[in-house]
């Protein structure tokens, strides 16, 4: 496979396998913490219908990425098709204690649509930093919202009837509800009241749940167990997430033909139930497959095949580069772009080549780097010690950006999903090349790191 040598372009496939008729809607729906094995077409336990029949209607990815172990970093990746370290976010945002936010700089999906004409909204958590008394951080409308509806993290004191949303700029004060049905109202109210009809519109929908604290209503726990259960809450808050997805896609049906929407169905991250990773090793936090691995549907009628199962690995990493590939729309220029453009793979075309292997960091995870290129997966620890605060520290960037790796192991994962067999030592050649694979990558990724430690308070 070719590698960093192809003109960006190319590599990214926007020369080719683009979508060429009018532009469609596009809708992004992305849960929160929700795991590998958690939906119904996934195998997992929760009764999910409207999501099932998304991916029986379009292509489901089994190898799909999120951008990482964590929330933030993973959602700048969605946004930017770029590392989130690139992008200015580390780890997971707390705006009280923190200056990082996702830089302005950066060129959002968001903004590439805006330009070509399409109304823009942001509902649900957000989690790329908000402005707090210390802190002026830049609001979803500098990252080309027309229109946000939003939380700084997450759902509180629960999904139900939360106090933290902000429409805006203005707090709102506490809903009655619970957060998914909340999200879609506004979602719907927004298609309804406030977005320029006469143009298609890209509604990015990010639920809290399954995040904790969790809650559902009584009568959907009660069909997966008992009422304190915290597993059988913890379904029920997917449930009836698939629930508000269902009214959503009934809303979108009566506002257009199916046919002219693209909807993309994904989860920020692994579940912190272990219970629910599909016998991947690890979970949230960790960038084993299991922290890192989710569900990942792409749904577009009459342009992408029904009932396809892609093995192809992919991620949230490819959502920006991909949706321009489809539409035909330029790429941001001037950065580097580390997603793919999977259209080829969704329009049923041959040609898809990946420019640049999949690849994770998260400071406080052991592994602290993970790499996925094709079958295989490299894994590495850090040759550094961090303090032992959970919550990430802006003075650790310095040591971040110019340490090393030690302790790498070597996984095929055909033959070993679990990540049960470290297969480095009977293969050093393949070793060599791929370890130069991630540290070329790395070095890439952190000469463009932000050095929040040096920012004034």
């Amino acid at each position: 496979m070719k590698r960093f040598v192809i003109p960006v372009l190319l590599s990214l496939g926007f020369v080719s396998g683009a979508y060429s008729g009018e532009r469609p809607n596009v809708v992004i729906l992305l849960s929160d913490d929700l795991g590998y094995q958690d939906v119904g077409c996934y195998n997992g336990p929760v009764k999910t219908p409207a999501i099932d029949q998304l991916a029986a209607d379009g292509i489901r990815f089994t190898d799909f990425y999120s951008g990482c172990a964590v929330c933030s970093p993973s959602r700048a990746v969605l946004l930017t098709g770029r590392h989130h370290i690139r992008a200015g976010v580390y780890s997971w945002i707390h705006d009280e204690s923190q200056n990082s936010h996702l830089l302005e700089r950066e060129t959002t999906l968001a903004e590439v649509l805006k330009k070509e004409g399409y109304a823009t909204a942001h509902i649900g958590k957000w989690h790329l930093g908000l402005p707090t008394e210390k802190r002026n951080k830049p609001t979803p409308d500098k990252h080309g919202f027309d229109y946000w509806f939003a939380t700084w993290n997450n759902a509180e004191p629960s999904h139900k009837n939360p106090e933290t949303f902000i429409r805006n700029g203005k707090p709102v004060g506490k809903l009655e509800g619970y957060s998914c049905q909340l999200v879609v109202d506004e979602a719907m109210t927004w298609l309804d009241e406030h977005r320029n009809k006469d143009v298609p519109f890209f509604l990015n929908i990010w639920f809290h749940e399954p995040h904790a604290p969790i809650a559902a209503p009584d009568e959907i726990v009660s069909e997966y167990g008992k009422l304190k259960d915290k597993g059988a809450v913890y379904s029920g808050t997917i449930d009836n997430t698939d629930r508000a997805i269902a009214r959503l896609l009934k809303k979108l049906h009566s506002i257009d033909k199916p046919e002219n929407t693209l909807i993309i169905y994904a989860s920020d991250n692994g579940s912190y139930r272990d219970d629910r990773t599909g016998g991947l090793r690890g979970r949230k936090g960790s960038n084993w497959d299991g922290g890192i691995r989710v569900p990942g549907v792409f749904n577009w009628p009459g342009k992408i095949p029904k009932g396809v199962a892609s093995e192809e690995p992919a991620g949230l990493v490819d959502v920006l580069p991909t949706v321009c590939g489809l539409l035909g729309v330029a790429p941001p220029t001037g950065r580097h772009i580390d997603g793919s453009n999977l259209a080829p793979i969704l329009l049923g075309q041959k040609g898809f080549e990946r420019h640049q292997p999949l690849f994770w960091h998260l400071q406080k995870s052991r592994p602290i780097v993970a790499m996925r290129d094709g079958k295989y997966s490299l894994v590495a620890s850090p040759d550094y010690e961090l303090s032992t605060s959970n919550m990430f520290q802006e003075a650790w960037i310095p040591a971040i950006k110019s340490g090393g790796y030690t302790d790498f192991q070597l996984f095929d994962l055909e033959t070993d999903p679990a990540q049960s067999t470290d297969i480095s030592a009977e293969n050093p050649e393949l070793l060599k090349k791929l370890k130069e694979e991630l540290l070329s990558i790395n070095a890439s990724i952190m000469k463009e790191g932000h050095d929040w430690h040096l920012q004034q308070n």
